[in-house]
Order: C-alpha cells, then sequence, then structure tokens
C-alpha cells in the first residue's frame, strides 16, 4: 500500500530537516538545486550543516513532519483496511448463510497540511557548491558540508 504525502518546500525550493543527532532543525534543496548537482550520484548519507554528524537519507524528518505523515497515513491504512473487509465479507455468502458488512470503520481526519515559511538564511561550503544548505539566523557556525562532512565558515 502506497500513500502518497506531499511535504510543503519554501519559496527557494528548501525542505525543512532535523538532524537525527543535535535535533536542531535546517533546510537543504529539495531536488537538484543546479545543473551541476544533477550530475552528481545520490548520496547514501548526508550531514548535518549545523554539528557535523552524519546520518542515513530517512534520518532527517522533523517531529512535524514524521506527525503529519502519520496523521495521513491512518486514515489512508483505515478506509484501505475497511475496503478490504467489505470485498472479504462478499465472498462468505452461500446458499444457507447471507453475510453483509454495515458500516465502516471510525478513521481519524486528515491532518491540516504543514507550510513552510521563508525563514532561514542559504549558506554554500566551498567544497559542494552545488548543495546549499539553509541554517537558523541565529546560527553563527562553523557549518558543515551536507555532502562530504568538511567544517567551512561564511
Amino acid at each position: 500500500m502506497d500513500i502518497p504525502i506531499s511535504l510543503p518546500i519554501d519559496n527557494d525550493g528548501f525542505l525543512r530537516r532535523e538532524c537525527p543527532t543535535c535535533l536542531r532543525e535546517f533546510k537543504w534543496h529539495h531536488g537538484p538545486a543546479n545543473e551541476e548537482a544533477e550530475q552528481q550520484p545520490p548520496a547514501e548519507t548526508y550531514y548535518c550543516p549545523l554539528c557535523g554528524q552524519p546520518a542515513g537519507m530517512d534520518s532527517w524528518w522533523t517531529r512535524e513532519q514524521l506527525e503529519y505523515a502519520q496523521g495521513v497515513a491512518l486514515p489512508a491504512a483505515m478506509r484501505e483496511l475497511d475496503d478490504e473487509l467489505g470485498r472479504m465479507f462478499k465472498g462468505m455468502s452461500s446458499k444457507q448463510v447471507k453475510v453483509t458488512k454495515t458500516g465502516r470503520l471510525d478513521a481519524p481526519d486528515e491532518p491540516m497540511p504543514l507550510t513552510e515559511p521563508d525563514d532561514m538564511a542559504i549558506v554554500t561550503s566551498p567544497c559542494h557548491a552545488f548543495e546549499p544548505v539553509k541554517v537558523p539566523d541565529s546560527e553563527s557556525g562553523p557549518y558543515f558540508c551536507l555532502v562530504c562532512g568538511n567544517a567551512f565558515a561564511v
């Protein structure tokens, strides 16, 4: 079962992320930021631009994004389960016994879509300039390259 979930990006094309180590938020560009980025192999690991710690691709969800995904997935799964139960009961009837399903499973309402403000400042590492990130305005660095983890200053 696939459940499509849309997450908002800001007006510059950046997606909010949360470091699994330091739990601070930043943003990385959603999709290739430019032609050079399009030619790069897909990354298996990224480094937090704020603390420099690495993590796999599925480790960077914010708490709000995870809660939203669960809030969208649960009603969709409940509807699918309800439809499947209806199909199961349909095949159980015989000449002697008639089985019918009445009612529906209660599914929670889907949450309101997330919004993405245009906050944070763009910083670019000197070693992998094709992968810019956005960091909170309150951060002063040093920063770490999203691709290789090398420290740099702005």
